[in-house]
């Protein structure tokens, strides 16, 4: 029977398509909407749609991604007909047209019901040049097959708009769509020299059609017509195309003769003949050892992306090879040496039954543990041939030409057993967006040589060749003010056609049970060499992780060998990794970066079904970057965007490969990071959280009739804290206190804050004759930065801690936002100038100040004393009064508040603090949390009355 063709897997996938409803459709910007107005919808959860618009004079290359149910991203490259890039006929000639990069968001408040609108709100432009800056309010909603949009707009939409879509029943591929268009084109950038200042706003009207995963609309304008093609990607489908070609599971022809334990020690055939089954289905690293009635294998699989089904595989292959007397099968995964995660299977024969489609999952699980594997599961060293202890065999493998392997179109590839390898394969990579030329490019043949030396023991080189390259083209030297260890890209291209990317060594190993660590020296990169480790620690069935790098670097000369550059420096960042609802992943990294500046950078990125993640991340540091669009006043931090592609959702066969894209500024030196030799959270992060889904078990079977189970489909851990909110507001509403209670401590609180009047002439002189000295100055200091603090400390205690913990650490930020906004109102009314000001004792402020800046009460004394109080009430730790009240204090230290002013705010957070803390300390009543672990996914929400 011939095989289907990845043609024949197209054909068959685009109809699927078509019936999963994928039917996203961007506006001329890549916003969901119509032709230039947007609509209230975001699209579907996960679509992401990369497409081309011309709409005269402008031209845009532009990808959205729905990154959350309610959050739409796009990112856009605008040329702009007439306007040449760089008026100068030398650096910039060759430029073209202007371009201009814009990030736009649109954030859905409420989705559609029944009789009441969709809500959104948008903002264009969020940062850089702002050419096309606004926001907009947009409502919309469906009338059987018209979906209708009413808006209203600042900016660039200067005023009201409005959209329809037609989408009749007979014809689902096609629709009418009009819009009364309330863009202002004539304020557009140089609008008199395009052809902008000749378009006015008013109805325009276009057609739409689609299929599978394209779309194309074109537009009348009245002024001209446009066109918009693009391609709507379902990243939440878990895969594209079936596995058509993918390798059955073990099965051979002739059932091999399991051995007796006497028979498999006395004959290294019978482990031999295991092993050799094993390396046949692209498992790597084998060992097996049998004692006792247990057969235990270290292994890997170089091939194979979900843990649960290289698992399944093994197990169901050592089913044929095993002594008769084996009782217990465990079979450890590693990672670069490195232990994941142990299965131990207590009854063999219903292993059998399960992989065989003869017994359930429920029951089959009471005979399975899914554990973190520890120091002892570790792979042991190879032995003597004759030995039943072997990690892997000699072998000799083919050279191979290999298509569309490991991202590859072509690759030339030579790997064996022991992940030694061998690979030849052209690289392409592409710079945008600067003044010699809006796109770069270079082409090298990169050669690949890869050695495992030892336990965990690991060379890593890459030799690579320029075939072709325009990124030398860029002659404006770099302006930047920083070290240049990102900035001088180009006389790194110019240095020499052959070079040697990377020559590493790295030694990974594991001091302990949930702790991963690295060893490395070498050349990590085209720029840096050096030497440095890295420090994990990830706690199995938590949603967190920490680790911690630091390496000694030294900036490597431009000819690509072994000479160096004068600069040297050390980076160390330590970093948190979060996991929350919606398969988001938060990492958070601060300490010291490339350039000597330190700071925190911040990384947010979301996983789908199909394992794409899209991510995004922002980097503020100390480094001063006054390359434009950053000045003196405003420095520039480093930001930008990525895509991770994994091919197994695109390919026939399933593969651990994937392919990234990065679109972030190339030129700058600020918040950047040396490239990793070998990140620690990146090696285990999939089989950890492949371990801990659910049973853990994941596709160990293959069953078609277990597609459909939950750790298969994946489904989309969502968060929806509003009914615990509910029950919580009910709770602190009935703890209000009696009418009697609240005036006698407000009748308190009152005259507390007329006798700290009375002093705070007295206290304010004191402070004013001593602002020299370092103490008070570092006590201003701590007091200004102490809220903060104590707001992650309590946001810390929500994430970490055990049940108790974590309800107080929620009290406590209920508290603080009350708080806060409670003294932000009474600054309002009360206008009270600041010490500083020296307009004198309960003098309102100037006409032309903000109210919210006023003196009375201290925001930072009542956010202080608010986070404080449930944890002092809780833990019965008076200390904390004390240690607030100095945080408060702290502020008439540096004369921005009067003493009642502290006492007045910190007295407003007590309140706020006992209140909601006595209402909601019964963390069992309600736990609103997500969750996810063996057998469940979700949010969990529990009352008790």
């Amino acid at each position: 029977m011939k095989k289907p063709s990845l043609y024949h897997c197209a054909y068959l996938v685009v109809p699927a398509c078509l019936a999963g409803g994928v039917c996203a459709a961007p506006s001329l910007t890549g916003q969901e909407g119509y032709i230039n107005m947007p609509s209230a919808r975001t699209g579907d959860d996960g679509t992401w749609s990369i497409g081309y618009s011309f709409d005269r004079p402008y031209s845009t290359l532009w990808t959205s991604v729905t990154v959350l149910p309610a959050l739409q991203m796009t990112g856009r490259y605008v040329a702009v007909m007439g306007i040449p890039g760089f008026s100068n006929e030398g650096y910039g000639a060759g430029y073209g047209r202007y371009k201009d990069k814009v990030f736009d968001a649109k954030l859905q408040l409420w989705p559609e019901g029944e009789h009441l609108p969709a809500v959104a709100v948008g903002k264009t432009d969020l940062f850089g040049t702002e050419l096309f800056k606004g926001e907009y309010l947009a409502l919309s909603k469906r009338f059987g097959t018209v979906e209708t949009t009413l808006g209203y707009g600042r900016g660039r939409i200067d005023g009201p708009f409005a959209g329809a879509r037609w989408s009749p029943a007979a014809l689902p591929s096609w629709s009418l769509v009009a819009e009364y268009d309330g863009n202002d084109y004539r304020n557009d950038f140089r609008a008199a020299d395009t052809f902008a200042a000749e378009r006015n706003r008013g109805v325009k009207a276009g057609l739409e059609y689609r299929w599978g995963w394209l779309s194309m609309q074109l537009a009348h304008q009245r002024s001209h017509n446009s066109v918009n093609a693009m391609v709507n990607i379902p990243t939440n489908d878990r895969e594209f195309i079936p596995k058509i070609h993918e390798p059955a599971p073990f099965s051979p022809r002739e059932l091999p003769v399991r051995p007796s334990a006497g028979e498999w020690r006395s004959n290294p055939a019978h482990v031999t003949g295991l092993i050799r089954a094993l390396e046949k289905q692209d498992y790597k690293l084998v060992s097996a050892a049998y004692e006792r009635g247990t057969l235990h294998l270290r292994l890997t699989n170089s091939r194979i992306s979900n843990l649960g089904r290289a698992v399944g595989r093994a197990a169901r292959t050592a089913l044929y090879f095993m002594p008769v007397e084996t009782r217990t099968l465990k079979i450890t995964y590693t990672e670069r040496d490195l232990p994941i995660a142990t299965y131990e299977f207590f009854d063999l024969h219903r292993l059998g039954d399960y992989l065989n489609g003869k017994s359930d999952r429920t029951s089959f699980n009471q005979f399975v543990l899914v554990r973190p594997a520890s120091g002892d599961d570790a792979a042991a060293p190879a032995r003597e041939a004759g030995d039943d202890l072997r990690t892997g065999l000699e072998d000799d493998p083919e050279l191979q030409v290999l298509l569309s392997e490991d991202g590859d179109f072509v690759q030339l590839k030579q790997q064996d057993a022991q992940l030694n390898r061998f690979k030849i394969a052209p690289k392409l990579g592409f710079f945008f967006n600067d003044p010699s030329g809006a796109l770069h490019y270079e082409l090298n043949a990169l050669a690949n040589f890869d050695r495992r030396l030892g336990q965990g023991l690991y060379f890593n080189s890459a030799l690579g060749a320029t075939l072709a390259e325009s990124v030398s083209n860029v002659t404006q030297p770099s302006n930047s003010l920083l070290p240049h260890v990102r900035s001088d890209v180009a006389e790194y291209k110019r240095g020499g056609r052959v070079k040697l990317f990377r020559a590493v060594l790295n030694q990974y190993f594991k001091p302990a049970s949930d702790w991963y660590g690295r060893v490395s020296g070498g050349i990590y990169e085209e720029m840096f060499s050096g030497a440095g480790g890295q420090l994990l620690y990830a706690p199995s069935g938590r949603r967190w992780a920490v680790d911690l790098s630091v390496d000694a670097l030294r900036q490597r000369d431009y000819k690509g060998w072994f000479g160096n550059l004068d600069y040297n420096t050390v980076t160390a960042l330590a970093a948190l990794h979060y996991r929350l609802p919606y398969g988001v992943t938060g990492t958070v990294r601060a300490g010291r970066f490339l350039a000597k500046d330190s700071g925190a950078r911040l990384e947010f990125k979301r996983r789908f079904r199909s394992g794409i993640e899209v991510g995004a991340w922002y980097t503020r540091t100390d480094g001063k970057d006054t390359t434009s669009p950053g000045t003196p006043a405003a420095p520039y931090h480093d930001r930008g965007i990525f895509f991770s592609i994994p091919l197994n959702s695109m390919l026939t066969t399933d593969t651990r490969s994937t392919s990234g894209i990065s679109l972030s500024p190339w030129t700058r030196d600020v918040g950047q990071m040396v490239a990793s030799p070998g990140d620690l959270y990146d090696i285990v992060e999939s089989p950890h959280r492949d371990m801990n889904l659910f049973d853990g078990l994941g596709n160990l079977a293959e069953r078609l009739d277990e597609v459909s189970h939950p750790a298969n489909t994946l489904p989309i851990e969502r968060f929806n804290p509003w009914p615990s909110v509910r029950l919580r507001l009910d709770d602190s509403a009935s703890a209000l206190p009696e009418w009697s209670p609240a005036a006698k401590g407000t009748a308190l609180a009152v005259g507390a804050v007329g006798l700290a009047a009375l002093s705070d002439k007295r206290w304010d002189a004191f402070v004013k004759d001593r602002q020299d000295n370092k103490l008070l100055d570092a006590w201003g200091k701590a007091g200004k930065v102490a809220p903060w603090i104590g707001a992650g400390l309590a946001g810390a205690a929500m994430a970490f801690g055990d049940d108790r913990l974590q309800n107080t650490g929620f009290i406590s930020l209920q508290a603080a936002a009350l708080a806060g906004g409670g003294s932000l109102l009474m600054k309002q009314a009360v206008n009270r100038a600041r010490p500083e000001a020296g307009f004198g004792h309960w003098t309102r402020q100037r006409d032309g100040e903000a109210k919210t800046d006023s003196s009375f009460p201290s925001n930072h004394a009542a956010l202080a004393f608010a986070l404080a109080t449930p944890f002092a009430s809780e833990y019965d730790a008076p200390w904390l009064y004390g240690a607030a009240g100095l945080a408060a204090l702290g502020r008439t230290a540096e004369r921005k508040h009067w003493l009642s002013d502290t006492v007045a705010g910190g007295l407003a957070g007590y309140a706020a603090g006992k209140w909601l803390w006595k209402a909601q300390r019964r963390e069992q009543r309600y736990q609103a949390m997500f969750n996810v672990g063996h057998d469940r996914v979700g949010v969990n929400v529990s009352a008790q009355y």
